[in-house]
């Protein structure tokens, strides 16, 4: 949704907290003045000044408090922007932030259906507000299933409430690590593994899938190998992205601007650029 005349035009956001998620991943929360409203599944610019700006996904739904909004980006190194922003951006400092840009998660779209949320390591963060939306009008989706996994516990994020997942009505968690610690009760192996556990109606339902590009592909062949259609399937995709808007093509993707058309994609729509062998 546009926010602003000018798309290059950054807001000044006070960074009100700060949670450290694993080693080297943590969620800043930012205050934003004026008007602000995003998707699940969008994202902004995060501007660090005389340094420079990095896209960051929304993860949390947006929370108006009258005259402000908060807005969660959870931020991995990456980088020298992220660099910068995990060491040296604190509490009460100020970042600039532009956006919210791209096109999200289809909510509305697949009312009515089953849900499958596949998410691996940092792909969790554009799929929490999802989540969380479904928790507040969980009258709207059929059976929900969230299967989310990483190389090593530690390296889950939001640890504080994936339990409170499961405690949605007929929705299941299923967790998994690649490399298990001790005192690890879940799933030992990679998360798409974890396709062949899933209970909903695959002719029907819904899969959104977010991860490196090696995980989503292996949990796309998997659901197609379940009876999901291609059309069925969304991923999230991220590429190197500059200008949020589609004009500088560095995000290109086939004919596709990610940062314009996506992040969010039809499996189908981007098959023949994102191909996958054996479906």
């Amino acid at each position: 949704m546009k926010t602003t005349e000018n798309p290059f035009t950054f807001r000044k956001a006070l960074v009100v907290s700060i949670t450290k998620e694993t080693p080297e991943t943590s969620t800043y929360r930012v205050k934003l003045g004026g008007d602000y409203t995003a998707s699940p599944g969008q994202f902004n610019m995060i501007y660090v000044y005389g340094l420079g700006e990095v896209p960051v996904s929304i993860s949390s739904p947006i929370l108006p408090r009258g005259v402000y909004t908060l807005v969660d980006h959870t931020i991995r190194l990456a980088g020298a922007v992220t660099r910068a922003i995990l060491l040296n951006v604190g509490a009460g400092s100020v970042i600039g932030v532009r956006g919210p840009y791209g096109r999200g998660w289809p909510l509305r779209e697949i009312e009515g259906r089953d849900v499958v949320i596949i998410a691996g390591g940092i792909g969790l963060a554009p799929l929490r507000p999802v989540i969380k939306l479904i928790q507040t009008s969980r009258e709207k989706y059929g059976r929900v299933n969230i299967l989310y996994g990483a190389k090593r516990p530690e390296y889950l994020l939001y640890k504080y409430e994936l339990e409170d997942y499961a405690t949605m009505q007929n929705t299941m968690l299923l967790l998994s690590s690649d490399t298990p610690t001790e005192g690890w009760r879940h799933y030992v192996g990679f998360v798409t593994e974890l396709v062949k556990h899933v209970d909903v109606n695959s002719r029907s339902a819904a899969a959104l899938v977010c991860g490196p590009e090696a995980m989503m592909r292996a949990a796309i062949k998997n659901l197609v190998s379940r009876g999901f259609s291609k059309e069925n399937i969304y991923v999230s995709m991220e590429r190197r992205m500059r200008c949020g808007v589609g004009v500088c093509g560095t995000c290109q993707l086939g004919h596709f601007f990610v940062c314009r058309d996506g992040p969010v994609f039809r499996y189908s729509d981007i098959e023949e650029y994102f191909w996958i062998e054996g479906i």
